[in-house]
């Protein structure tokens, strides 16, 4: 693997971290075919490359395109060779390919972290390294070397990672109507017939609950990691209750988008854990998870104190704890301990039905 940063003195992690890679973004020239599309007009296919693209989409693994090409042009040719549908938000064009990524990035709401860039030109890949740091930059003749590192391995590959392209494609379109959409964003949310389903976790459940407590950053109340041991342990463990939460509207499902863990003590319970998918950020379901372990805090007869570490990236979920009537009663540091007011519990929205499964 070649990862060019443009910064030689930037030092490269001694033990990469498992399945970080949540994107692939592709070169097309000469990278996924051989040629040059607009000069030699016939291209052939590097069918080792593709079989990598298809085995990586299996594992949950998203990818793109950031190619100096002809739109129209490089498009009927991914159709002609059936991996059209494999790349979201294709960049095609003469743009800078690190401005391609950014704007990738973006649509998809995934850090630039999460991103690896496949090119065959050293300039293209400087360029890249140098604009966007953060993005693991692969000479393509060093391929099979660098997708054989375990930043693009997922520990577990679920259903729900077989899926994630098609949940990322619907999301595409649900943003595109919203995009179109006239009326106020209540009556857009309200359009979507979305389905909140909070349950206890299951076994069968915690493989993408190990994978959620290693990919949300953004919604995540302590960012720590919890392994599938860990998980079953505390699921089956009778002071604490571990919950499950997922997403459904008329364009799919969103999957499994949501982890809670309470600890029920006396005279409080603690909330542990409290994440949500960044893929849900925009659909105001944050606070759901939320309110119904309170209620179910209140129905104890317990108070509720959750813990909060601030690690720069969970601002938004500070934000969610504040509009939900959390204060701050303890601080170590960035490690703080807040305290929730159960005589106002806030009703789900009207937009969205919550399904409680006991």
């Amino acid at each position: 693997m070649t990862a060019v940063t443009g910064d030689e003195r930037q030092a490269v992690p001694d033990k990469p971290v498992r399945g970080r890679i949540k994107c692939v973004v592709w070169d097309l020239d000469n990278t996924l075919w051989d040629g040059v599309l607009l000069e030699d007009g016939e291209v052939a296919l590097r069918e080792a490359v593709a079989g990598h693209i298809r085995r990586l989409d299996a594992m949950g693994v998203l990818h793109s395109v950031a190619s100096r090409n002809d739109h129209a042009t490089a498009m009927a040719k991914l159709r002609s060779l059936g991996l059209d549908e494999m790349f979201l938000c294709p960049q095609i064009g003469w743009n800078a390919k690190s401005a391609s990524i950014r704007h990738i990035a973006t649509r998809l709401n995934l850090g630039l972290d999460a991103f690896a860039f496949v090119d065959d030109q050293e300039f293209e890949l400087a360029e890249v390294g140098h604009a966007l740091p953060q993005v693991t930059c692969v000479d393509v003749a060093r391929l099979d070397e660098a997708l054989a590192g375990p930043e693009f391995r997922p520990r577990f590959v679920t259903d729900e990672s077989a899926r994630r392209r098609g949940m990322y494609q619907g999301q595409l379109a649900r943003e595109e109507l919203e995009s179109e959409f006239t009326g106020t964003g209540e009556d857009f949310l309200a359009g979507l017939d979305m389905t909140f389903t909070v349950a206890p976790a299951r076994r069968e459940d915690l493989q993408r609950a190990e994978e959620l407590t290693v990919r949300t950053n953004q919604l995540n109340a302590t960012g720590r990691t919890y392994s599938y041991d860990e998980l079953d342990a505390l699921r089956e463990s009778p002071d604490h209750l571990l919950l499950v939460a997922s997403l459904t509207d008329r364009f799919g499902s969103y999957g499994k988008i949501g982890l809670a863990l309470l600890e029920k003590g006396s005279p409080d319970w603690r909330l542990n854990m409290m994440l949500m998918s960044c893929r849900v950020m925009s659909r105001g379901v944050g606070s759901l998870l939320l309110g119904h372990v309170m209620g179910l805090a209140r129905e104890a007869g317990a108070g509720l104190r959750a813990d909060l570490v601030e690690t720069g990236r969970n601002r938004m979920m500070q934000i969610t704890y504040a509009f939900s009537g959390f204060r701050e009663v303890e601080r170590d540091g960035a490690h703080v301990v807040l305290a929730a007011d159960l005589s106002a519990v806030q009703p789900p929205p009207a937009y969205v039905k919550l399904v409680v499964e006991r």
